[in-house]
């Protein structure tokens, strides 16, 4: 009855697939599946390069600054924004490396080989390199770059270390931006949406642990407890914002959890989150009204924000907290059907946070 309700004035061919991928989905697989694989990359497939709708998040000094997408961004022009063809070139990447047999793998190879090229990476570190665009994608789109970078690196393959290396120049720029800039944030941003600066520094410590960057690391860590460490009693109460697509109390946890030692960080946890030890808590999933509204649609990256930094947790400290998966599958599986229900407005991102959800799962 809720499938004919919503859907009953689509096609038949749409509503077909919608249900079979939601028959797939909604009874929660233990491994992300190659049909399932297939389903979500066929998403930043179709994105990739795809101009038009596109939100530039551009300062102008003069008119010649006004151009193209593609010309600014040869790179990372599709999917409507920068960061979300970061984020959409990574999971390809993370696809093609867990499956090696995912469909149209040398069509999306190529695409990869086309848009991280040296030249099209040299107009990006180009255009972050002018002084009016020091802040451009801080740290969202920061963070997303350097997790694709860590992907590239980690992808034993030849055109995957290939793109990594053509890729470096611009994450070494991305990595003088955040030494630089960690210091000058006096007060930490808690809202969920692109501007959390704990979600901003999640993959930036997983990268710079990867690469063995100490001071890239000291960095982080330094900030992130300078930042965070006094913080206690985080109001769940308060989530979700109306447009949220991080979780604020869980993504500051996320960090925590990398930047600080075990007995530490437990300790702190006690004081923040302290109902997470409690074995029957319960936390409503955030509800979309409208998924053909672009900011509304953000509520479904909550669910899967909220899930893989539950999953992270449960996976570092199984005793303490196995209570908490079902509640992570509950939220997880609440979003998975609308990452492929034909709205651009989420198509075109939410498959790298499904993806994210299904890597911290493991």
């Amino acid at each position: 009855m809720f499938l004919f309700i919503k859907f009953g004035k689509t096609y038949l061919m749409k509503y077909t697939f919608f249900f079979l991928f939601f028959t797939t989905v909604s009874v929660f697989s233990q491994e992300l599946t190659l049909d399932q694989a297939n389903h979500l990359a066929s998403l930043p497939i179709k994105c990739l390069q795809q101009e038009y709708p596109n939100k530039l998040g551009q300062m102008l000094i003069d008119s010649t600054e006004i151009q193209s997408p593609k010309k600014l961004h040869p790179s990372f022009y599709g999917c409507f924004d920068w960061h979300s063809s970061v984020h959409g070139h990574w999971s390809l990447v993370f696809l093609l490396k867990k499956f090696p047999n995912l469909a149209q793998r040398e069509s999306i190879i190529k695409k990869l080989q086309i848009n991280l090229s040296k030249e099209n990476v040299q107009a990006e570190i180009d255009y972050l390199s002018k002084k009016h665009e020091k802040s451009f994608e801080r740290t969202y789109g920061w963070n997303w770059l350097l997790k694709l970078q860590l992907e590239l690196e980690t992808f034993n393959e030849p055109f995957a270390q290939e793109l990594a290396q053509n890729l470096k120049p611009l994450s070494h720029l991305i990595i003088e931006r955040y030494i630089e800039f960690l210091p000058k944030l006096l007060y930490p941003i808690r809202v969920g949406t692109h501007s959390n600066t704990a979600f901003g520094l999640t993959f930036a410590w997983d990268y710079a642990v990867h690469s063995n960057d100490i001071t890239f690391q000291n960095s982080i860590r330094n900030n992130s407890i300078r930042l965070f460490q006094n913080d206690v009693n985080c109001p769940f109460n308060w989530e979700p914002s109306g447009t949220d697509f991080l979780s604020p109390c869980l993504e500051e946890m996320g960090l925590m959890q990398r930047v600080l030692k075990q007995e530490d960080f437990m300790k702190w946890l006690k004081k923040f989150a302290p109902q997470l030890f409690h074995k029957k808590f319960k936390w409503e999933v955030a509800k979309v009204s409208d998924r053909t509204d672009g900011h509304l649609v953000h509520l479904d990256g909550l669910n899967f924000s909220r899930a893989w930094n539950l999953y992270h947790l449960i996976n570092a400290y199984p005793k303490q907290f196995g209570h908490l998966k079902s509640l992570a599958d509950v939220h997880m599986n609440f979003s998975l059907p609308s990452v492929v229900d034909g709205n651009y407005e989420g198509e075109h991102w939410l498959a790298s946070f499904a993806l994210h959800a299904y890597e911290e799962r493991k």
